[in-house]
């Protein structure tokens, strides 16, 4: 008797806004339609049902010992990083006999960067030619994050945007946690001398963040009347992101796990973190997550890098 595969868990951020859980939910529900032959579960960290424990509860009484864990996340912030883990390893706890593997996160995979580029055609009301391009300036918005490194990957993916595709300039915000914000961010593109701009959410799904990220730009660009400001749309649950799960599931299932350690603020000192080497990891809260229920305590030891 061949063994089954793992079965498939996708761990999710959350969010107050109930569409954008949703969208989450559905994105499980078709990775399962599409997967038949995989058990496939999906939950959350925080402020959206169902959370992560209750997702490996159905896999558990669905007759599952072995799963693979992806985040669906774009960056590898402290969520990935310790929130999750440490979910993982109270689960592990809770149900003797699970095994799993842990994936990576999403970005900045060039099939992302393909769909980033479709929304931003969409936003100019189409395919646009090199010399519209070349008048074009986009400003990548990620969640931000008070982890260096989960920024610089935000940073890393407008790069990789940029390169071959004729834009006039990639520049990067934050909607919260990070500088510089949406107002200042168009602020820099206007000092570039942007012609045209227009303002990419990189966030998987709608919420609250990217609403306030467009809320943001229709305040400047009121602002600005001078100034052509157009707002793209977010992600969504597009093919090359549901095929982007499955290559993250079967690298988690071979172990081939290529996580970035090289600025991981847990692993290297960099220039005032240095106190972050080495901590313990456990679940926590957003400061701008204000008035949702956590699960706190069971401090999970070391960094969850699998090497």
């Amino acid at each position: 008797m061949t063994t089954p595969p793992p079965a498939l868990l996708i761990a999710g951020h959350g969010t107050r806004d109930e569409a954008g859980a949703e969208a989450f939910r559905d994105f499980v529900r078709e990775l399962g339609r599409r997967h038949p032959e995989l058990p496939v579960a999906g939950g959350f960290i925080e402020l959206s049902p169902p959370p992560l424990g209750d997702a490996v509860a159905d896999l558990v009484e669905r007759g599952v010992r072995r799963f693979a864990a992806v985040p669906l996340m774009l960056v590898s912030a402290g969520h990935a990083k310790g929130d999750i883990p440490a979910a993982l390893s109270r689960e592990k706890e809770r149900h003797p006999g699970i095994s799993y593997t842990y994936g990576r996160p999403l970005g900045p995979h060039p099939a992302l960067l393909a769909v980033l580029e479709r929304r931003l055609d969409e936003a100019l009301g189409g395919p646009s030619s090199p010399e519209e391009r070349a008048d074009v300036t986009v400003l990548l918005v990620g969640r931000g994050s008070t982890d260096p490194d989960a920024n610089a990957e935000v940073h890393k993916a407008a790069r990789l945007l940029w390169e071959g595709r004729g834009y006039a300039g990639v520049e990067t915000a934050f909607v919260s946690l990070a500088a510089p914000d949406v107002p200042s961010g168009l602020d820099r593109c206007l000092k570039l001398g942007a012609r045209r701009i227009v303002v990419l959410p990189y966030f998987l799904f709608t919420g609250i963040l990217p609403d306030r990220v467009k809320e943001q730009t229709g305040a400047w660009a009121a602002a600005h009347p001078e100034t052509e400001v157009l707002s793209a749309e977010v992600i969504g649950p597009e093919p090359e992101l549901l095929d982007l799960v499955m290559e993250r599931y079967r690298e988690a299932v071979r172990g081939d796990l290529r996580m970035n350690c090289d600025s991981c603020v847990y692993r290297i000192a960099l220039p005032g973190f240095e106190d972050k080497v080495g901590q313990p990891q456990q679940p926590h809260f957003h400061p701008d997550d204000d008035g949702h229920h956590h699960h706190h305590g069971h401090p999970h030891g070391g960094h969850a890098h699998a090497h």
